[in-house]
């Protein structure tokens, strides 16, 4: 399959299983939502495992912002790629899902358990985990993609554009992030060679973009004519996929559009999942499963979930992949390299916009919720304590606290 192309740059630097076990990891343990993710993601492989350095995991998490889709997925897809190729992207998908899709389908099929004081302290804990993993996130990579002023400066422009640019927030941080630096980041820096050590071909990128545009394009058409119920299912979950920017939180309001509004269905249940969805490792988009599964029309279950699962992240991947090619030849240009330090620098104002909104208003409600995020913030940055670490300890400390007197 011809896939990867060059010489060293091409060839994957470890395997399919490598990665299938480093992902599965991280899709047990990554809560908190597409930005903490991304925090995760940079502890496990750019500060433990070293796969790729901090510029490098910059430049995927800037492209990733640019596409819509699920980010994190899409930042995971390719890190597989760069490691394990074709298989190894497949498997960090698989891995990074899996688990919360499964826990997703379970509990569409069984009664919720977290509706009592103990739950909803669980699902704080959880939430104040994210709080300490965004806050390494961005404390780390201002440290590598901030050193200057041209570039904090950059990254606090990029905090008032998502605070105020609503939708699109982030995806004009990013490209006002570009644009800026084009003027302002223009030092004489090289990259270091291989940062990014996967090249795509053209005719596989093409290919991607082509049916990315036809799938979209075609699938109303024939899901009209055919009166498929699996067709109409995957036609809508694939095209909420596609119209995606800033995360799996934007696509609630599409999802429900498509599934509520029909009667597949009910408001409670859609409601219900979005919840849970909160509480489960992973990416948020595995919320598709859960739809699919208490889907009223068949295909529903196992069936239902697995459909629309592979529709609502498959345009975010063809997306990706029919980008690259082209990405690779811009980045290794001087001017793209400035435009990419500005979007790097975007990047983490998008993270700190993001550690106060969503994750820190949501979650730090009281002194003590401070107190136990603070901790979490200590463990991993002073300890150096491993994620799943922090995501018990906190966990154990918001029940705690809420059957204390």
């Amino acid at each position: 399959m011809d896939v990867m192309e060059g010489q060293a740059a091409s060839r994957p630097a470890g395997t399919a299983s490598e990665v299938f076990s480093a992902f599965l990891k991280l899709g047990l343990t990554s809560f908190g939502g597409p930005i903490a993710h991304l925090g995760y993601f940079r502890d496990e492989l750019v500060v433990r495992r070293k796969w790729i350095d901090e510029k490098g995991y910059g430049d995927i998490v800037a492209l990733c912002q640019f596409l819509p889709g699920p980010a994190s997925s899409q930042v995971g897809f390719a890190l597989g790629l760069m490691r394990g190729g074709p298989l190894g992207a497949l498997a960090a998908w698989s891995a990074f899902t899996l688990p919360s899709a499964v826990i997703l389908v379970i509990f569409a099929m069984a009664a919720a358990a977290l509706d009592n004081p103990t739950g909803q302290a669980l699902l704080h804990g959880l939430k104040l985990v994210a709080v300490a993993v965004v806050a390494q996130a961005v404390w780390g990579m201002a440290k590598s993609l901030t050193p200057d002023r041209p570039r904090a400066g950059i990254a606090l422009a990029a905090v008032a554009a998502v605070t105020f640019g609503g939708v699109f927030g982030q995806l004009t941080a990013i490209v006002l992030g570009g644009l800026v630096g084009l003027v302002l980041c223009r030092e004489a820096e090289e990259r270091p060679g291989g940062a990014i050590s996967l090249r795509v071909s053209k005719t596989v990128g093409l290919g991607c973009l082509a049916g990315f545009a036809l799938l979209l394009v075609l699938l109303p058409l024939i899901a009209a004519t055919s009166g498929s119920q699996g067709l109409n299912l995957f036609d809508a979950f694939y095209r909420s996929g596609s119209l995606v920017f800033g995360g799996g939180h934007v696509v609630l309001p599409l999802l429900q559009a498509e599934v509520v509004h029909p009667g597949w269905v009910s408001e409670n249940a859609f409601l219900a999942g979005y919840g849970v969805a909160q509480a489960v490792p992973g990416p948020l988009f595995t919320v598709a499963a859960y739809l699919g599964a208490v889907m009223g029309p068949p295909p529903n279950g196992v069936l239902g979930a697995a459909l629309c699962l592979i529709a609502i992240f498959l345009p975010g991947f063809l997306l990706l992949v029919g980008t690259l090619p082209f990405w690779g030849s811009l980045s290794r240009l001087p001017a793209a390299q400035s435009a990419m330090r500005g979007a790097n620098a975007a990047v983490v104002g998008v993270l700190g916009a993001a550690l106060y909104n969503p994750v820190w208003t949501s979650a730090v409600l009281t002194p003590a919720d401070f107190a136990l995020a603070l901790a979490g913030f200590l463990l991993l940055v002073i300890w150096k304590a491993p994620p799943w670490i922090v995501v018990i300890v906190m966990s154990s400390g918001a029940i705690l606290l809420q059957v204390a007197p």
